[in-house]
């Protein structure tokens, strides 16, 4: 189901007093600033600016950014970051366990692969906020594989049953289906809120007067760029002057670059990492098409900000994409290596195809707002506040 709709444009302000919400926490993996940081950092950075501008009171807890302070200010919140990249769960469990939570507080979870246990800690109102499922993505981080299957059996078998009641926000209706045909979470429970897009990405600059083919995403192994690369290297026979840029940092960087220096692609590809606000706006603009090779995604966030700069999307069918692309109006959704080739080859060598793409893409966008992302999340914690009130 679709989160609750808000009828009118209630203020974030007065959603929360009247759910007696004084003080939101919010519980996450990685925060905005670390270096593997992706679209679900986004997004709760995101939302809880939101949240804090409209007078909530906003605390972020996540593990320690590498040579970064442990507590920092954001846009109005708190974002506290003490604890290492694994003992950030088991340690915010337990701090919590032996603190009393505060009345008139709220927590959000983000189940980002693996869960908090957040229902075997917090007794006030909560809701988790889960992208996708990982399910095989253990097996690709995690070595031996027995670790990788260790951790599939946790998500999909052990941890379900503990959230049975708990509110789920997800990004995506087929993400949605995912968590409840995979997870078995009922599908009442389960609400859907879209991210938003940020108002910076419009459309101008200048598209490149070459095919250029931009992917944009942590370098690590559910994004399939090694696929990308093979793809873009058999399009560029079709189109010689094809360049293309895949930005993003990640543990798969030296593997990635060698694969193209093999293939004789770093002549026309560029990796030049974690790109500014300002370095990926001009890249969306001057992109012919954004590429997207993931087989998991809770949405693909880069895909509406690029489609808000008129640029179209060529996507692997997934839940996720198959929610952020509106195929054969905002994109094209393919199957596999041979779909993203012929995808590629077909938007590039069709300048019809890439304009009507490109305005289906920019009407798309235009739907998406963090202002209704953020009231619609709030939405759904203050319904389980007044329920929990005895007040739903």
């Amino acid at each position: 189901m679709s989160a609750p709709e808000d009828r009118a444009p209630e203020k974030l302000g007065d959603i929360a007093a009247d759910a007696g919400l004084s003080r939101i926490q919010i519980v996450a993996w990685r925060d905005l600033d670390d270096p593997e940081a992706g679209g679900s950092e986004v997004h709760a950075a995101r939302v809880a600016a939101l949240w804090a501008q409209a007078g909530i009171d906003v605390v972020m807890r996540t593990s320690a950014v590498p040579n970064a302070p442990a507590v920092v200010e954001r846009d109005g919140y708190r974002v506290v970051r003490r604890l290492g990249r694994y003992s950030v769960f088991p340690g915010v469990a337990l701090s919590e366990l032996a603190r009393r939570t505060g009345r008139g507080e709220g927590l959000v979870e983000v189940w980002n692969g693996m869960p908090f246990l957040s229902p075997l800690w917090h007794r006030g109102p909560r809701c988790v906020w889960l992208h996708h499922v990982h399910g095989e993505m253990w097996r690709m981080v995690l070595s031996p594989p027995a670790l990788g299957r260790m951790g599939e059996l946790f998500e999909r078998r052990l941890a379900p049953p503990l959230y049975r009641r708990a509110p789920v926000v997800t990004l995506s209706e087929s993400s949605r289906r995912e968590i409840v045909d995979v997870l078995g979470l009922p599908a009442a429970n389960v609400s859907v809120v879209a991210p938003g897009v940020d108002a910076r990405f419009t459309p101008g600059g200048t598209r490149s007067p070459v095919p250029l083919v931009l992917a944009v995403g942590r370098l690590v192994p559910v994004k399939h760029f090694d696929v990308l690369i093979d793809v873009l290297a058999r399009v560029r026979a079709r189109h010689p002057s094809l360049e293309a840029v895949i930005a993003g940092e990640g543990y798969e960087r030296a593997d990635l670059e060698a694969r193209a220096r093999a293939l004789g692609a770093d002549r026309w590809l560029r990796m030049p990492g974690r790109v500014d606000d300002d370095g990926l706006l001009e890249l969306y603009r001057s992109a012919w098409v954004v590429a997207a090779s993931s087989s998991h995604e809770g949405w693909g966030m880069t895909l509406t900000e690029a489609a808000a700069c008129a640029t179209p999307a060529v996507a692997t069918r997934i839940p996720g994409h198959a929610d952020a692309v509106e195929d054969g109006v905002s994109g094209l959704l393919v199957d596999g290596p041979p779909g993203l080739e012929a995808g590629l080859a077909a938007v590039i060598g069709d300048a019809e195809l890439r304009r009507r793409l490109g305005i289906g893409a920019r009407e798309r966008a235009g739907r998406l707002t963090w202002e209704a992302t953020a009231r619609r999340t709030l939405i759904v914690l203050a319904s389980d506040a007044r329920r929990r009130a005895g007040r739903a």
